[in-house]
């Protein structure tokens, strides 16, 4: 197939119009205001623990980082071999980022309640 038989091929997919594109900006502002609520709910208001805040950024983040990838980054309506050019480095950026944690958190309390 050649280049521009893959652009026509290409251009026939269903891209997001611009009502879509306006309702996914909303989610990913409902997402951030959840976000600053988890922030205020865990320093100011003391009804989550910092580990908690903590989770709910970090997964609203990752799910705000995905979905700006799939449809801004036009990464959903490509070929499946850059979605796997992509998922792979960030999988191994996110345990890479997970081991650190571990090592330099965890591993120390661990010690130290074991009486090492």
């Amino acid at each position: 197939m050649s280049s521009e038989q893959r652009e026509i091929a290409h251009d026939r997919h269903s891209h997001p119009g611009p009502k879509q594109y306006v309702m996914i900006g909303v989610i990913l502002t409902l997402m951030t205001v959840v976000e600053i609520l988890a922030y205020y709910a865990e320093e100011d208001w003391g009804i989550l623990n910092a580990g908690m805040a903590a989770a709910v950024i970090a997964i609203l983040s990752a799910a705000k980082f995905i979905t700006v990838v799939m449809y801004y980054m036009h990464l959903k309506f490509d070929s499946k071999i850059f979605t796997g050019i992509f998922i792979f480095p960030a999988a191994l950026a996110i345990l890479v980022i997970g081991a650190m944690y571990i090592v330099q958190q965890v591993l120390p309390r661990a010690g130290s309640a074991l009486g090492s």
